[in-house]
């Protein structure tokens, strides 16, 4: 009987189609890294004014009698840019704020809507002169592009307890895009008119 002989199939090498899929791997990481950017949009404040507010309220009720109550309330016009860096439009959401007291404490509001501000201007006339054009929700930032605007807010506090917080912060939001958010600087916070 002749010999039995197992032929064994060559071995193929799979190291040229490993280190070719490695390559394209590597590109198309490498491209994405390139082409998209680590941050969304930068924002800015370019200016700051600051109006606080002091009112009283009197009753003259027969069944209370005469009572007087008081609130401070301090208006925030802050001037916002918003650079775009996408390749894509963006789109504006929601515009907040953020006070953190000397305490601590923290205290969030949401910019005053554009179809409230002819109310408030003739609730406090001294907001107008100090007003700009205002950065609207539903705005849209092209691909590359910018938007500026005044955006209002109100805290119930002082002009003293302004002037000592720890920080002050402006959020804007973006549909499907996240948020970003710009620190208000102390030395700006200090442009008020009475």
């Amino acid at each position: 009987m002749s010999e039995l002989k197992f032929s064994q199939p060559e071995r193929r090498n799979f190291l040229v189609p490993i280190l070719i899929a490695v390559a394209v791997l590597g590109g198309a990481i490498a491209y994405l890294y390139l082409r998209t950017p680590f941050r969304i949009a930068d924002v800015t404040v370019t200016h700051t004014n600051i109006l606080p507010t002091h009112t009283v309220f009197k009753t003259g009720s027969i069944v209370l009698g005469r009572q007087e109550t008081a609130e401070d309330d301090l208006y925030v016009l802050t001037t916002v840019h918003v650079d775009n860096h996408l390749k894509v439009p963006l789109f504006l959401s929601d515009i907040t704020g953020n006070l953190t007291g000397p305490d601590d404490s923290s205290s969030d509001t949401s910019a005053i809507q554009q179809s409230d501000l002819p109310n408030l201007y003739i609730t406090f006339p001294a907001l107008k002169p100090l007003a700009g054009d205002p950065l609207l929700r539903e705005s849209t930032i092209p691909p590359g592009g910018h938007a500026e605007g005044m955006v209002l807010l109100h805290f119930p506090l002082t002009q003293t307890d302004w002037d000592n917080r720890k920080s002050a912060t402006v959020t804007v939001e973006f549909y499907h895009q996240g948020s970003a958010t710009a620190t208000i600087p102390k030395e700006q916070g200090t442009g008020n008119s009475k």
